[in-house]
């Protein structure tokens, strides 16, 4: 008989929500935290289901995957899963957001949010793979993650019912710690109290609560489990060459290496040298402000070298409009629209674009700061002698520079004369108005 538990009326707000009586066999995405593992015992015992568990690998690191699945067999799951899906983290949704510029409200670069879509893709194939009928997830009803899985599942599979139990069953932290005393449920890492909520992959790592949510409180280190602090960053520089080959990052400082090898190569680098570091305001889509730190190494590194060099092959207009799309991007991508086809759309045109984007740019990296300090592409729209102070010649004539700004000024000329005649005072709008 299930246990009771501290848990709101169910109401079905929505056509994928699962009624108890529709629910047979679980696919639950499990991470091996606190949360997941209550939800095991807790969906099993609920719903009196069958438990199918899934824990995909991003490039998280410390885990140890079989020690996740001994707990998850445990704990009472009836089939349990790993995918190692960094590869196709990187090259189907990393290497898009790199040739999309990739930032939500100027600093966040969509790591969480381009992995729940396939996180949510693979718990389709395995569930339609293991004769589940429902999926379960660990989000809350406060965060972005829950409208990203469920917007894909619902996409994908419309036949497939989903529980969000943390959503519903309103324990909080010291009653899921409880709960898992009374099961004999062993919390991650050993530790039953873990003072950050995190979440990584191999292109960054958040952390939210504790002291995250007073907007007063300056960081403090023990946040900081991937990058140095800066302070703490050698004394040396270390300037690193990123190359790209159509808008594909493919070596560093010459060396090449496939996709997933560079990313966690470049983060390295980054890490020691206290590079990515952000600390973000940031408007979630449910209607929340919110504080979060990330830690970005390989992005902050990676995503400023390819949009200097994209500038440098690209044309004053294809600068000004693909910024334009890049916001819109990313906009999608932390909205939980993966599958919208806008975003394949802006995808074609990203692509496109990146036909040029091949080069070189040296990255400087000093205690916490990453700056483009060299460039170098056969594409650029450069020419060193045009350039250069004073010359002239070949396509560029200085003489022909008056016509031009005399043609180049004229509107604006004409509308401040026309202005000036109608309020030949300098009086504001008002003030003409009144005289």
């Amino acid at each position: 008989m299930a246990e009771t538990t501290n848990q709101t009326p169910h109401t079905r707000t929505a056509s994928y929500l699962a009624e108890p009586s529709e629910v047979g066999r679980v696919l639950l995405l499990y991470s091996g935290g606190l949360d997941t593992s209550v939800m095991l015992k807790w969906i099993a015992d609920e719903y009196e289901a069958e438990v199918v568990t899934l824990t995909v690998n991003l490039g998280q690191p410390g885990e140890d995957y079989e020690v996740i699945e001994g707990k998850a067999r445990m704990i009472g799951a009836v089939e349990c899963f790993t995918v190692d899906a960094r590869e196709e983290f990187a090259r189907d949704f990393v290497l898009p957001a790199i040739k999309a510029n990739a930032l939500y409200g100027g600093g966040y670069p969509l790591f969480t949010a381009l992995g729940r879509p396939l996180i949510a893709k693979l718990a389709v194939e395995y569930a339609r793979k293991t004769g589940c009928d429902t999926i379960a997830h660990g989000c809350t009803g406060k965060g972005n993650d829950q409208v990203r899985i469920e917007a894909t599942i619902a996409t994908l599979a419309p036949e497939l019912k989903v529980i969000a139990p943390v959503r519903g069953w309103q324990m909080g932290r010291d009653e899921e710690i409880a709960y898992a005393r009374r099961h004999g449920i062993p919390v991650k890492g050993g530790s039953e109290i873990t003072p950050y909520s995190i979440d990584d992959n191999l292109w960054g790592r958040s952390s939210e609560g504790r002291w995250i949510e007073d907007l007063s409180h300056a960081p403090d280190d023990d946040v900081f489990q991937l990058v140095t602090p800066p302070e703490r960053a050698p004394d040396e520089p270390q300037t690193v060459a990123i190359t790209f080959e159509r808008g594909v990052p493919v070596a560093v400082d010459g060396e090449r290496m496939e996709l997933v090898a560079l990313l966690e190569h470049v983060a390295e680098i980054g890490c020691r040298h206290g590079v990515g570091i952000v600390d973000h305001i940031e408007d979630r889509i449910v209607g929340l402000k919110v504080r979060d730190i990330y830690e970005v190494p390989a992005a902050a590194i990676i995503l400023p070298a390819h949009a200097e060099l994209e500038k440098l092959v690209g044309t004053i207009h294809q600068n000004q409009f693909k910024g334009q799309l890049e916001r819109q991007w990313a906009y999608l991508v932390y909205a939980g629209l993966w599958w919208e086809p806008l975003r394949g759309d802006i995808d074609a045109f990203m692509a496109h674009v990146s036909e040029q984007v091949t080069g070189t740019i040296g990255m400087k990296l000093y205690k916490g700061s990453a700056r483009v300090v060299t460039r170098e592409s056969p594409n650029a729209v450069y020419d060193q002698a045009l350039a250069s102070f004073g010359e002239s010649g070949g396509l560029f004539s200085q003489q022909a520079s008056p016509g031009f700004i005399e043609l180049w000024s004229l509107q604006s000329r004409m509308a401040y004369r026309l202005r000036e005649d109608l309020n030949p005072t300098g009086a504001g709008p008002a003030e003409a108005d009144e005289s």
